[in-house]
This record gives structure tokens, C-alpha cells and sequence, in this order.
């Protein structure tokens, strides 16, 4: 996939009367976390022509004029009836701006908190619009008599999924989708896309997992033969297995033992984007989130979140120099309700002034709340370098709960099986990784020669590591093969606690190898590696990387090598 190719719009016919434009960007979309393995993505736009016509779900302003150029072309839109909206958000305003412009007798349709959301994103109150609660419908003719499920949840309120009896295809919006872009329409060979999909679902779903198993329970007796998502390949080949994966995907976030609940809003979704962030880096430590925008949520329901909660955090974006209504109302809830041994966080992104930010550290202070990672306070966007911190500092979040937890549990002494374990070894290494403006590195010993044409190795990745989000398929890393008799002071190094966006590579010697990486020039050996593949394995992540060039450093030294005790011990 070359990312220099410009922005286009695929169109293709899936069913009786039913197109896909799919309005493609081949470079990385934006700067949010879901964002971050960099394939590009596909916002996906469906046309059905029947006795009435309707467009479901027009892109955002990045596509408004290539995406406007290619529905006229194949079509009057003069006559068109019905836009249908999964959600909405500022971002498609633009889109569905020009749109009115050329066809202002179009009639709108969402759900209830969708009609509030567009009418404040086109600064319009007179629009035409049909709301959707759940039991009314749609008929277009010709047996496209469409239905409408709200499945809504903390960071997209006003969900909708639209369902066609007459194709027996679902639009799931946000719903089953990965962000990789290419020339395949459907998932032929459906299993290329497994990691793209479970990273969307853990950046974009797993923090609502009890919303998404509550939507998977209302969709679960219409009779699809395919998911038209939002975003990327359709599903229609891995259509079963990807629904018995969400399934299985949130029980694990639902049936945690230990939660954090995340309690934000957002102005212009700057707020949401770090609240996104840092639920990713709770989530891949193994510690369940409670997403919740306070701005849509009843104060019982953050109250029964926050006493469930071994924590808590709260985000909050800066109006007039003053954190939002809905905010301060969650902040006197979580001071009244949670008891100050929780361990607690805060955030916020602003335009001028911080003081939403600070009125929140400062009464958590006062009511003697420890904190879990110093406060986040970020200027406008958020950039590569700043989600890399909101990311670790909701993993050091979740590590010191699961360590809080711990000391309340004695320890067990290790059990024959870990202690047999625990006598594997292996060559003490230093995996290092950078892409653009995020770095990070890791001490391994859980390394293995895999193959030999092409060269090729395992390793395995704790998934709470910070350095795990740069070690997807396509990544570049390089592995550093320590020295036996040099290797304690890089051992020392690399094992000592960073915090969040902290530089791993000050006072460390290290050159830069093709790919960016960091070379340290004090290790026996380095190769400079490509993952090709990798694997679930349970509390870790088992890479595939194949040795594109590497490189001897001290001809006469020997490999560090790791003795453990225990199998639970690195």
C-alpha cells in the first residue's frame, strides 16, 4: 500500500439496488489513537436507489469534495430523500452542509440525541428530521422497508444501526470496523484482518464493553448476510467468527475484577481523543474501564461506576475559564461517593487557559486523593507524542491498582511447574522501536530463533508494555543482543520505571539504524527486524519478525544470558 497515493472514492454495487462509496485515505487519517497503526482507512458511505433513495452515512469534511463529486456523477441529488446518520459528529457538518446546499429538501435520519447533535453541528433548527427510536421504520419500496437500532454508548450517544430486510445487510456505523485501507471491498480471506480488528475494538470498544454487549444482544435476531461498516472491508466472510470475537472480546472487559471509571466530556473532541488514549493503556494492562461521558449520563449511573471502581479519572475541557455543568455535577458525585483510598487521575485539553484542569487536581488534592500519573494538560490537538503518554500513563494507572492489589494479597511461594518453568532461558536483549514521534524500548529474554529462510525470530511482548503499540504487523524494531560482563548497566537502565512519554534513551549511547530505530552501541550484536505476524498468548503478545540486516559489534564477547527462579518472575 503506497502511502503517497491520493485520496479517492471507490464505488461498487453490493446488493440489489445498493451502493458503497468507500472515500479512501491511504496515509493515517488523524491523530487519535485508533488511528495509530497507520494503514489508512476507508469511510464508508452506502447509496440505495429504490422507489425513495437515501444515503447512509456521508464522510467527514476530509472527503466532502471528492465524495460529492463522485455521488453526481452517478447520481441526481436533487432527488434524493433520506440521509441516514449512524452518528453525528462536527466533522461531518461540512459534508452534510454542502450536501443541503445542492439538495435542501433532503430529510434527515437518526436518533434522538442524534437530532440534537445536528441541529447544534449545523447551527440549523428547521431541519427536516426523522427521529428513530427503535420501533419505527423506513420503507424506500421494493421491499427496502428499513429498521433502525439505537446502540448507544459513552463516546457515540446517539448510535444507530440501520437494517435492510431486503439485501439482509446491517449498517453497524462504528460497529465492526478496522481502519486499513485497500482495493478489497468485502474480507475475502478474512483473517488478514484479525489484528486491524481487535486493535479497532480495544481503542474504540472496549471501554464501553457493557454497551456493546447490550447492542450485540439487540442485533442478534435479525438475519444479516452482511455488516456494512463504517469503516474498512465489509464483513461478510468473517461475518461469524467477528461477532462470536466482540462477544467474547467484551465478556473479557465485563467480567474483570478491577475497573476504572473514566468520566469526561468533550467540547470538540480533543478531550475524548486523550480520554480514548488512556482508556487504551488501562485496558491493555489487563484492568477493565467504565467509560463515561458525563454529559449523557445519569448521576446514579456515576455513582454506582465510581463505589464499583478500585479508581477513578476525570477529563474535562476548558468553556469561559470554567470546567463544563455536567463536569462539575460528576466531580461533587465522585467527592461525595468514592472513598479517598481509590487511586484517582486527571485530564483536559483547552484552547487559552487550563482552569477546568486545575479546579479538578486541586479539589481531588484537598480531599486527599493519591494520583495515579501527574496531570495531563494538553493545548488544542493532541499529536503521536502526546497519545503515546495518555496511553502510558493509563497503563501506570492500571499497574498501580493491580500492584495496590497485590499487597492486600500475600504472595504465594512459586509452584514446582513455575519453578520448572522458570529454568528456561534466554539471550538477555533490548528491543527497540521508534515511528515518527513515538519511541519506546523493553528488556526481553523471551526471544527465539523461528526460522531460518527467511531469517526470522519470536518474541514475546507483555501486553501492558509500552513499547507492545509498536510491534504490530508491518513495524520496524531493532533487537540489541546484550554483552555478557556490560550488559548490568543496560540491564539497570531499561529496567527502571519510566514515566509516561519519558525518554528511554537519554544518557544511553545509541545510533539510528535505517528504519529510526535506536542502535545501542554498547551491545554484542543488533538486527534490525519487520514483524510479519503475531499472536494472542495469553497475558502476552508473541511476534513474528523477520531479520532484514544486522550486525556483530565485538567479535570476541558472548551473550548476556537470563537466569530466573520462577515462571511469574521476569
Amino acid at each position: 500500500m503506497s502511502k503517497n497515493k491520493p485520496r479517492d472514492v471507490q464505488v461498487f454495487p453490493i446488493a440489489t439496488d445498493t451502493r458503497i462509496l468507500r472515500s479512501r485515505s491511504w496515509s493515517r487519517l488523524r491523530f487519535e489513537i485508533e488511528y495509530a497503526l497507520a494503514k489508512g482507512t476507508t469511510a464508508n458511505s452506502y447509496l440505495i436507489e429504490s422507489d425513495k433513495t437515501a444515503i447512509i452515512d456521508p464522510p467527514g469534511e476530509t472527503f466532502t469534495q471528492i465524495y460529492l463529486e463522485a455521488l453526481q456523477q452517478r447520481f441526481h441529488l436533487e432527488d434524493l430523500d433520506y440521509v441516514i446518520l449512524g452518528h453525528v459528529n462536527p466533522n461531518r457538518a461540512a459534508t452534510l452542509k454542502a450536501l443541503l446546499k445542492i439538495a435542501p429538501q433532503i430529510t434527515f435520519v437518526c436518533s434522538n440525541p442524534g437530532a440534537r447533535n445536528l441541529r447544534a453541528a449545523l447551527e440549523n433548527q428547521d431541519l427536516q428530521i426523522l427521529v428513530m427510536r427503535g420501533e419505527e421504520t423506513l420503507d424506500l419500496g421494493n421491499g427496502h422497508n428499513l429498521e433502525f437500532i439505537p446502540t448507544p454508548n459513552p463516546r457515540y450517544a446517539d448510535q444507530l444501526c440501520t437494517y435492510d430486510p431486503q439485501t439482509e445487510i446491517l449498517y453497524t456505523d462504528k460497529l465492526f470496523g478496522a481502519h486499513v485501507c485497500g482495493d478489497q471491498v468485502f474480507d475475502e480471506g478474512w483473517e488478514v484482518y484479525n489484528e486491524d480488528r481487535r486493535y479497532y475494538f480495544d481503542c474504540l470498544m472496549a471501554p464501553h464493553a457493557r454497551q456493546v454487549e447490550t447492542a450485540l444482544d439487540k442485533l442478534v435476531d435479525f438475519p444479516v448476510r452482511m455488516y456494512a461498516t463504517g469503516h474498512g472491508p465489509l464483513v461478510r466472510y468473517g461475518l461469524i467468527d467477528l461477532t462470536k470475537a466482540y462477544r467474547e472480546w467484551s465478556q473479557q472487559q465485563t467480567s474483570a475484577d478491577l475497573t476504572v471509571a473514566l468520566i469526561y466530556a468533550s467540547a470538540y473532541g480533543n478531550t475524548a481523543t486523550l480520554a480514548q488514549a488512556i482508556a487504551r493503556g488501562i485496558t491493555k494492562a489487563g484492568v477493565a474501564v467504565e467509560s463515561i461521558n458525563c454529559e449523557f449520563t445519569e448521576p446514579e449511573e456515576i455513582r454506582a461506576a465510581v463505589e464499583k471502581a478500585g479508581g477513578f479519572i476525570i477529563g474535562s475541557p476548558t468553556l469561559g475559564g470554567h470546567a463544563p455543568t455536567p463536569v462539575q455535577t460528576a466531580l461533587g458525585i465522585v467527592l461525595s461517593t468514592a472513598t479517598n483510598n481509590k487511586l484517582a487521575g486527571a485530564f483536559g485539553s483547552f484552547g487559552w487557559s487550563g482552569e477546568a484542569i486545575d479546579l479538578i487536581e486541586s479539589k481531588l488534592k484537598d480531599a486527599g486523593y493519591r494520583f495515579g500519573f501527574d496531570t495531563i494538560r494538553v493545548k488544542f490537538k493532541p499529536d503521536d507524542a502526546t497519545l503515546q503518554l495518555c496511553e502510558e500513563a493509563g497503563t501506570d494507572f492500571a499497574q498501580a491498582l493491580k500492584k495496590a492489589r497485590k499487597v492486600r494479597s500475600p504472595s504465594q511461594p512459586a509452584t514446582n511447574v513455575e519453578q520448572a518453568v522458570g529454568r528456561i532461558v534466554g539471550s538477555l536483549c533490548v528491543l527497540t522501536a521508534k515511528e515518527g514521534d513515538r519511541s519506546s524500548a523493553m528488556l526481553a529474554s523471551w526471544v527465539s530463533q523461528a526460522s531460518f529462510s527467511p531469517p526470522g525470530l519470536t518474541i514475546a511482548v507483555a501486553k501492558d508494555r509500552a513499547v507492545e503499540t509498536l510491534t504490530h504487523t508491518g513495524n520496524k524494531f531493532v533487537l540489541n543482543i546484550l554483552k555478557e560482563g556490560n550488559h548490568l548497566g543496560l540491564m539497570k537502565h531499561f529496567l527502571k520505571p519510566f514515566g509516561p512519554g519519558q525518554d528511554r534513551f537519554a544518557d544511553v549511547a545509541a545510533e539510528e539504524a535505517e528504519s529510526g530505530s535506536p542502535i545501542l552501541t554498547d551491545a554484542l550484536a543488533y538486527l534490525e527486524c519487520s514483524v510479519q505476524n503475531r499472536m494472542e498468548s495469553g497475558d502476552h503478545w508473541l511476534v513474528y519478525a523477520t531479520v532484514e540486516s544486522g550486525k556483530l559489534l565485538d567479535t570476541d564477547g558472548v551473550t548476556a544470558v537470563h537466569h530466573r527462579k520462577s515462571a511469574t518472575h521476569y
